[in-house]
């Protein structure tokens, strides 16, 4: 099951980040090893996936910090403008951004 960046971004506002670290590392002190805990990655993430590139190469791609990069994959800060339709061309097409960098 896919779900949209509009999905994503209102599933992840309720989540307590820290909360769920803290249950899983309660579950293996008490030995409860077995535990699964599924966390998707954003849309900005999976593109970034896609392209077979790390924060840093893909930030360098963008021309924009890894620290801001990092932020927006954490859902702190969200891209606008020219940034977001970038983003959006490189999820459709992620080919494009290495043709327009050259081999990174």
């Amino acid at each position: 099951m896919s779900m949209n960046e509009k999905e994503l971004l209102e599933r992840d506002e309720k989540r307590d980040i820290g909360q769920e670290l803290l249950t899983a590392i309660r579950d293996v002190k008490a030995g409860r090893y077995g535990a699964k805990y599924v966390i998707e990655p954003n849309a900005i993430v999976a593109t970034r996936v896609r392209c077979g590139l790390s924060q840093s190469q893909f930030a360098n791609a963008l021309n924009i910090s890894t620290r801001t990069l990092q932020q927006w994959e954490q859902g702190r800060r969200q891209p606008s403008g020219a940034a977001e339709t970038l983003l959006k061309i490189v999820a459709r097409h992620p080919e494009v951004l290495r043709e327009v960098t050259g081999a990174l």
